[in-house]
């Protein structure tokens, strides 16, 4: 079976140096977003204060076979700001 190793980025680096033998392509991609939203949330207030973090998955060889982006953004609404002045649609007069 091949390995596959997660490594994540959040402002440092944390190498998988073991990695996991997984079925196929398809189940690592299954076990990384499992892995993520544990990450997740055993520092769900951690998250919430930090930049983007990633976590990318490599081959035995050190091939980059993908990569999961995640940040976490408070809607302007839920920071107190007032949600009226908040609009997606197009500007008037544009």
């Amino acid at each position: 079976m091949p390995r596959y190793f997660f490594h994540i980025e959040d402002g440092a680096s944390l190498r998988d140096e073991e990695g996991a033998e997984l079925k196929d392509l398809a189940t690592a991609k299954c076990e990384a977003v499992k892995l993520a939203g544990q990450m997740i949330c055993e520092s769900a207030s951690r998250f919430w204060e930090n930049e983007e973090w990633k976590l990318t998955a490599t081959d035995e060889a050190g091939l980059t076979l993908f990569c999961l982006h995640f940040v976490g953004i408070d809607a302007p609404a839920a920071m107190g700001r007032d949600p009226n002045l908040i609009s997606a649609g197009p500007v008037e007069g544009a």
